[in-house]
């Protein structure tokens, strides 16, 4: 019998791979940083032990969550601008107040509480788009929780950062070499959007992705706004304008797809893209609801993002499956689109291969990295179960998250950090709201 460092067993095993699609009594033994098997508990306790064995009854094990859209750094100013449309908000609070505050221990101090939130809500990896990135891999690397971060790229100088778009690509550039084939980060190649960044730059980023073979990410039709712009600008809409100056490929993540005709989502699933849905976030800025259903059904492979938590506010993906799952639904006037099932498989397996790391984490099967998630079926609003991804879906929340295991490490355990200080972590928020508020 092979021993194991642990066992975790639950009386529901969701894999996400194959089926059966739900394991009853099922169990996953992990040694070192990944998955050794998975299977019914009998199976498991068949051939391997181990001295630590987690969970047990009323609770259910799945992949980790995937966050596949953000803006970490920006849990800082969560709530500091509310009730207005995606341009004034940005134009009049956001970026000012970025200009304004954004800097090296800005970043270093907020990574640790976007980190500390979405851990604790069952997210074992995000995708990022922002500045200072060497800064927050370094977070992640102390912290043990994975992170594709895309290193900005806009046309204009951003306070002391990047004054050209040379020191935009320089600083790129040697955030790649300086992460490539690490453990928990991937670094990534972020153009921010067409109306803030031009054709030369988004041509200057994907060949510096293809010749390193990282991934690319940016903001796609997002708003009306940005539509019209990209019309009068380019003379053509934002996924046509990308694809007709070759941008688009499976190497790019797209970031909400809002606004998008019959023929832009024949092209993105034609050119493999990969996209992220913030229903929270285009809800909550009246952006508009991405047109889902038709992307799954023309075969784009779409995952969820919860964008920034100064426009949602908060970095929750259960909360985003529970959203999008109704929300489209009410939209479609059909109950059946976007099924409970589905929602998970987005969160989880859709956002790791969108983000190239479907070989690594999104399910749970031997050789993969040990990215698992313990919930709790024990509390009034997951009783009585029927069907368990409905309640992942609908009912469950943050806090009934239990256990979160990340490359074979447990990153919370009963609900609590391992890898963070959670009273210190929440003290730095509240220095900074003091500083930012001029108190």
């Amino acid at each position: 019998m092979e021993k194991v460092d642990y066992i975790i067993r639950a009386d529901y095993l969701l894999t996400m791979e194959g089926e059966p699609a739900v394991i009853r009594d099922g169990a996953v033994a992990v040694t070192g940083r990944a998955i050794a098997a998975a299977g019914t508990f009998a199976e498991i306790s068949q051939n391997y032990s181990s001295d630590t064995v987690l969970a047990g009854e009323d609770r259910v094990v799945f992949p980790g969550l995937i966050n596949a859209h953000t803006h970490a750094a920006m849990v800082y100013f969560r709530g500091i601008a509310d009730d207005l449309p995606l341009q004034e908000w940005l134009e009049q609070h956001i970026w000012p107040n970025e200009m304004k505050w954004m800097s090296p221990e800005f970043v270093d101090n907020a990574i640790e509480l976007a980190c500390l939130e979405m851990l604790k809500g069952g997210i074992t990896t995000y995708s990022d788009m922002y500045f200072y990135q060497n800064i927050a891999a370094e977070k992640l690397e102390n912290i043990g929780m994975r992170g594709v971060l895309g290193a900005g790229i806009i046309d204009f100088p951003w306070k002391d950062y990047a004054k050209t778009p040379d020191d935009y690509f320089r600083k790129a550039e040697e955030h790649i070499r300086k992460w490539t084939n690490n453990e928990f980060v991937t670094p990534c190649i972020a153009p921010h959007a067409t109306f803030t960044c031009g054709p030369d730059n988004y041509k200057r980023a994907k060949d510096m992705a293809d010749n390193y073979n990282v991934p690319l990410h940016t903001h796609l039709a997002e708003t009306q706004f940005e539509v019209a712009e990209c019309q009068k600008r380019y003379g053509k809409r934002p996924v046509e304008h990308l694809d007709s100056i070759g941008f688009l490929s499976e190497r790019v993540t797209a970031a909400h797809c809002v606004w998008l005709t019959d023929r832009e989502i024949e092209i993105l699933a034609e050119k493999k893209v990969g996209v992220i849905h913030c229903i929270e976030s285009n809800l909550k800025l009246a952006s508009g609801i991405a047109p889902l259903p038709k992307m799954l059904n023309a075969g784009v492979k779409v995952a969820f993002g919860t964008d920034g938590a100064a426009s949602n506010n908060d970095l929750n993906i259960l909360g985003e499956m529970s959203t999008a799952a109704k929300v489209h639904k009410a939209v479609s006037m059909d109950a059946t689109v976007v099924d409970s099932k589905t929602a998970l498989k987005m969160a989880t397996l859709n956002g790791a291969e969108i983000l190239g790391l479907g070989d690594i984490t999104g399910s749970i099967k031997a050789g993969k990295k040990a990215d698992l998630v313990v919930a709790r079926l024990d509390r009034p609003h997951v009783t009585p179960l029927y069907d368990v991804f409905s309640h992942i879906t609908y009912c469950m929340r943050p806090e009934d998250i239990d256990t979160v295991m990340v490359n074979g490490k447990i990153a919370v355990d009963k609900g609590r950090a391992t890898t963070l200080d959670e009273q210190e972590v929440i003290g730095k928020s509240k220095a900074w709201q003091k500083k930012i508020q001029g108190q």
